[in-house]
């Protein structure tokens, strides 16, 4: 929105983004964020139950998924999960604090990811990370102010081209899956309950990993006939992520050391180069690429979010001011982009992936909670086109607030 001559009409956002753009949109943010990022460190928390963390954190992050895509047709604004609060715990007060921490949870995971990429690029050229983290944070502002299209297009370029890199990884590691028999039996034959909360402690952190979707319902405002294309796009935004996720931690766990892949900076870089005996020079670029796709979707996102709540009069609606040409919230994007680059400065990555694994979690929660709640009233003709059984929304609720008070035990060294 920005303000304009009496008698003209707001500057709104342009509608352009189709079924698949949208997939693209949401499969580039979190396989971006997370495969490239943080398979080494889930694999050195749980081992060889790696895969079982992320299957734990797909599970959890699919309920919630559920709830997102009902609520994404309910109600199709942008600032998506601070008017599903609004609407349903009928609280403006909590809409406007959950719309902040999902600003903040964005920027801290765009600071992982930018974080990411300075260890990826440093591989190759040996420069300062805090300047490679300026000028990459930088470039992605000025191109999401360019246009969400552009913008979106050049994500999904991007993101073909880093899924194209997984499936590279997983073909020239193809033959240590020779192995998973002796996987199968040292899982079965390693398991007991005292690793059960190292598994768990992983699924938080690959948590973090399966962060995007909830991304996608923020531009539904962009979106070609969003009744459709959103859920649409967020069931198979997590179907393809969780394979690729089970697969690449899978083919890591029988080609490398564990403890390696969790030390290192480039951990599918070293998969790459100890699966082919080449360099892992093709693996550093689609990984860099990868990581600035994520940090740019994030970037988006959260941008979207604050502009739907100066749209909302819950902000000064000035910083909700829409460039006339490019369609796009300027003013809102810088601001994300210099919180970015401040977070990616002052705090270590694990920390920062944490952190926004425990925000989004609580901001799921209560997403879940307004989902029941906007059930329990409706009528039978106000019934969306897309639904989901009233169990998701519980079990989602109640999954988040469990993976909430683990980490802050964990945290407070009650659990290790």
């Amino acid at each position: 929105m920005t303000n304009m001559p009496d008698g003209q009409p707001p500057v709104r956002l342009r509608r352009t983004l189709t079924l698949p753009l949208l997939t693209l949109y949401g499969v580039g943010v979190t396989v971006g964020a997370g495969i490239y990022v943080l398979t080494g460190k889930v694999i050195g928390i749980a081992g060889i139950f790696a895969p079982l963390s992320f299957l734990l954190s797909a599970l959890l992050a699919g309920l919630s998924a559920l709830s997102f895509a009902e609520l994404a047709v309910r109600l199709p604004r942008a600032a998506g999960e601070a008017i599903y609060v609004r609407e349903g715990l009928r609280s403006s007060k909590l809409a406007l604090i959950v719309g902040l921490v999902v600003v903040a949870a964005g920027t801290i995971s765009s600071s992982a990811i930018v974080q990411g990429f300075a260890g990826y690029v440093r591989v190759l050229v040996d420069l300062p990370a805090a300047f490679l983290i300026m000028l990459v944070v930088v470039a992605l502002c000025l191109l999401a102010i360019w246009g969400i299209r552009q913008a979106v297009i050049v994500a999904a370029l991007f993101t073909v081209i880093e899924v194209g890199g997984l499936l590279l990884i997983i073909w020239v590691a193809r033959g240590s899956l020779v192995d998973m028999g002796d996987w199968a039996w040292n899982l079965g034959a390693g398991f007991s309950l005292a690793q059960l909360p190292l598994i768990v402690s992983a699924a938080v952190l690959a948590f973090f990993a399966f962060i995007g979707f909830e991304d996608m319902v923020n531009v539904v405002e962009e979106v070609r006939d969003p009744d459709r294309t959103m859920p649409r796009a967020i069931i198979l935004t997590i179907i393809f992520t969780t394979l690729l996720y089970v697969a690449i931690s899978l083919v890591a766990l029988l080609s490398v050391p564990a403890g390696a892949l969790g030390q290192s900076e480039a951990p599918l870089a070293d998969l790459y180069a100890a699966a082919s005996g080449r360099s892992s020079l093709p693996i550093v670029l689609v990984g860099t690429l990868a990581i600035i796709n994520g940090a740019l979707i994030q970037i988006i996102m959260g941008a979207r979010v604050l502009y739907g709540l100066a749209d909302q009069g819950n902000l000064p609606r000035l910083i909700g001011y829409v460039h006339p040409r490019f369609q796009t919230p300027v003013v809102v994007t810088l601001l994300v982009g210099g919180l970015v680059i401040i977070g990616s400065l002052l705090l270590p990555l694990e920390t920062l992936a944490r952190l926004a694994s425990i925000a989004i979690l609580s901001v799921f929660a209560l997403v879940n909670l307004s989902l029941i709640f906007i059930k329990y009233r409706e009528k039978t003709e106000t019934r969306p086109h897309f639904r989901v059984p009233a169990w998701v929304p519980v079990l989602g609720g109640l999954s988040s607030t469990g993976l909430i008070v683990f980490q802050c035990l964990e945290f407070s060294g009650l659990v290790n």
